[in-house]
Order: structure tokens, then C-alpha cells, then sequence
């Protein structure tokens, strides 16, 4: 029974024309590179609150520790919210893609 649902949706996305599945995977493909982009920004992120933090461990001040551990903190939740923002329009981007015909 499953099978010939499986079967019966192919039939039916195959339906689509050559332009709506143009259009669907750019719409695919664009979003997938805004989230690869968003990964990146949060890895660059990550790379740079590292660094900071390996400053920590130079200095005996606990001013200056705490300091770096605010700014590392900082550059991680920066990071995180730009490629939130960029993984959301991602979404939207895959939102607006030309759904299958039925």
C-alpha cells in the first residue's frame, strides 16, 4: 500500500514543468548556501572567541581574564545571532519555492 502511495506522489511531482522545477531547485540551492554561509559565520565565530580566550590563559591578571571571557562571549552570541538571521531567511527563501504540483 505504501509503495503505490510512494509511486502515486513520483507520478504526480513529475507533473511539474521544467520551469517550476527550475525554479524550485534554485530556490533549494539558495537556501542551502545561505545555511552553509551561516555555518561559516558561526565557525569564524567560534575561531575568534578561541583566540581570545587563548589570551586568557598569557595573563595572570583576573581583570584581564574576565575581561577576554566577556569579549569571547560576546563574539560567540554576535555569531550566533547573524547566522540565525541568515539561516531564517534561509527558510524564507525555501518558503517561497514553488511548491509540487499535485
Amino acid at each position: 500500500m505504501c509503495s503505490i502511495a510512494a509511486a502515486s506522489a513520483f507520478a504526480l511531482s513529475s507533473c511539474d514543468s521544467k520551469q517550476e522545477n527550475a525554479r524550485q531547485n534554485a530556490a533549494e540551492q539558495k537556501a542551502d548556501n545561505m545555511e552553509n554561509k551561516a555555518d561559516a559565520v558561526r565557525d569564524n565565530g567560534e575561531k575568534k572567541a578561541d583566540a581570545m580566550e587563548s589570551q586568557k590563559a598569557m595573563s595572570d591578571d583576573h581583570s584581564t581574564n574576565a575581561t577576554l571571557e566577556n569579549k569571547a562571549d560576546a563574539t560567540r552570541d554576535a555569531a550566533d545571532q547573524k547566522a540565525d538571521a541568515v539561516e531564517n531567511s534561509a527558510d524564507a527563501a525555501r518558503d517561497q519555492s514553488p511548491a509540487p504540483t499535485p
